[in-house]
């Protein structure tokens, strides 16, 4: 058993664009250590957005706790909401974006768990 407090993430990957990552479960061991899956909270303050990017064998699950963004898989546009629960299957292109004056916070599940090979940046540096 391994517990996690948000709080208790200490180096957060924070990205030039507004996101910020807290992983709470992942394949390193300082992360548990787990060999099906991951999970990570991230927020995107207003105005801000991931990168776009894909993943070469995790499938992720975006779950909203707070807030409204814009998501871009492939192109395409789809808007989600707290409660709202979206699947990204590996190699789809993908990126979260915050249009609103309220900050943005979901869950991301990964599996098999993401790890920093597995994720492919449209642009250097992932940024």
């Amino acid at each position: 058993m391994r517990l996690t407090r948000q709080a208790d993430v200490r180096t957060p990957l924070v990205k030039s664009r507004g996101e910020t990552v807290y992983e709470l479960v992942g394949a390193a061991a300082a992360l548990g250590g787990a060999s099906a899956h991951s999970v990570a909270e991230i927020s995107i303050r207003p105005g801000g957005s991931s990168a776009s990017h894909r993943h070469r064998r995790s499938e992720e699950t975006y779950y909203i706790l707070r807030g409204e963004g814009r998501l871009v898989i492939d192109g395409q546009s789809h808007a989600l909401r707290a409660g709202d629960a979206c699947l990204i299957e590996p190699g789809e292109r993908h990126r979260i974006v915050n249009e609103t004056e309220d900050e943005l916070v979901f869950l991301a599940v990964s599996a098999p768990p993401w790890t920093p090979d597995d994720s492919v940046f449209d642009e250097p540096g992932g940024v």
